[in-house]
């Protein structure tokens, strides 16, 4: 089964690194954006209330993947994966010039707090990022929905994803970095 075709649970979610590239064929994507820099270039899938970007430097590459675990997914080439819970920090270096750094937090809230939130994020999605609302899965008059923001600065490549779980109270917030690390040769140029 496609990721991203079902609603999603976000305590079935997990977050995976790869050193390679996803095949599209794997996920059903709701929306695509492809940033093109000096010394990269990334694409951001929303994939359901998930998502994935793969950052290409040269022949090197990142994929940052969220998504529930599922059989279909390849073991060649991933770097790491966890189940998304509370709040967690990582970081990765690689040999081929590029360190990654996560922070992600699944954040339950109040019946109070979280129609503010919602609302509050929705209205700065519309101005920015990749925003997409899953009508068919409307909770007590809030829609779920997935909002990836981005900046792309020269040697780093900066996501802020939001996944909203209303029927859970929950929001699921990673804030990602890709980072080209200079080489000696570069840094003393």
């Amino acid at each position: 089964m496609e990721q991203g075709k079902t609603k999603q649970r976000v305590d079935e979610l997990h977050f995976y690194l790869y050193q390679r590239a996803l095949h599209p064929e794997l996920f059903r994507i709701h929306q695509v954006k492809h940033v093109e820099q000096r010394l990269y270039h990334a694409e951001i899938w929303v994939i359901g209330l998930s998502h994935v970007v793969t950052v290409q430097f040269g022949q090197n590459c990142l994929t940052e993947l969220i998504a529930h675990e599922s059989e279909l997914l390849p073991k060649n080439g991933m770097a790491t994966s966890f189940r998304l819970r509370g709040e967690r920090d990582h970081a990765q270096n690689f040999a081929n010039g590029l360190r990654f750094i996560l922070s992600s937090q699944v954040e339950r809230m109040s019946s109070n707090l979280f129609p503010s939130s919602h609302r509050d994020l929705v209205r700065y999605a519309q101005k920015r990022g990749l925003f997409h609302s899953f009508d068919e899965w409307e909770f007590d008059g809030l829609v779920p929905f997935t909002f990836v923001d981005f900046e792309a600065r020269e040697r780093e490549f900066h996501v802020h994803a939001f996944h909203a779980f209303p029927e859970e109270l929950t929001l699921l917030k990673t804030q990602s970095i890709f980072e080209v690390v200079p080489s000696n040769r570069e840094r003393y140029r």
